[in-house]
């Protein structure tokens, strides 16, 4: 399956892959357009910082995924392509899913009472974080041509 992988070595810490996420779930698509908005667009993606080094957290699809489990209501499933997706309509606000994500990135929207999370910009075919990442740290692609990506990249530049 692909996924989105970080390489921690390259990240500048710009918060880019925020903005881009914030934008790509906004009402317009467009960032001075998006800043205006009633509802301000919450991104999927978030830096965060593990031994004083930057980190891009979001959801990893996690094969066994603890979420879809705790989800009572069924919002929380696999799709075809074995991403973990949310039904915005199914959720029914109970944040179990917020509970047991082991990796904290599953956010609320408390004003629609729904989980929000990375849903690999399924309504695009780009990858907003991806593409708006100025030091290539955040790859999409298959584990294996990650592995390879990341060889020639170990520092910044």
């Amino acid at each position: 399956m692909k996924k989105i992988y970080f390489n921690i070595n390259i990240c500048a810490a710009c918060r880019s892959c925020e903005i881009a996420c914030a934008v790509e779930h906004s009402q317009s698509k467009l960032l001075h357009e998006a800043i205006r908005e009633k509802k301000p667009p919450v991104q999927r993606v978030r830096v965060g910082s593990a031994e004083g080094r930057p980190l891009a957290l979001q959801c990893r699809h996690c094969p066994d995924a603890p979420c879809i489990d705790a989800c009572k209501s069924g919002a929380m499933h696999k799709s075809e392509t074995g991403a973990t997706q949310i039904n915005r309509e199914r959720c029914v606000g109970c944040w179990m899913c917020v509970m047991v994500c082991p990796f904290g990135v599953i956010a609320i929207d408390r004003e629609q009472k729904v989980a929000l999370k990375c849903d690999l910009c399924v309504d695009s075919e780009k990858r907003a974080c991806v593409d708006g990442c100025p030091t290539g740290a955040i790859f999409y692609g298959e584990l294996e041509e990650f592995k390879e990506f990341a060889k020639g990249k170990s520092t910044p530049g």
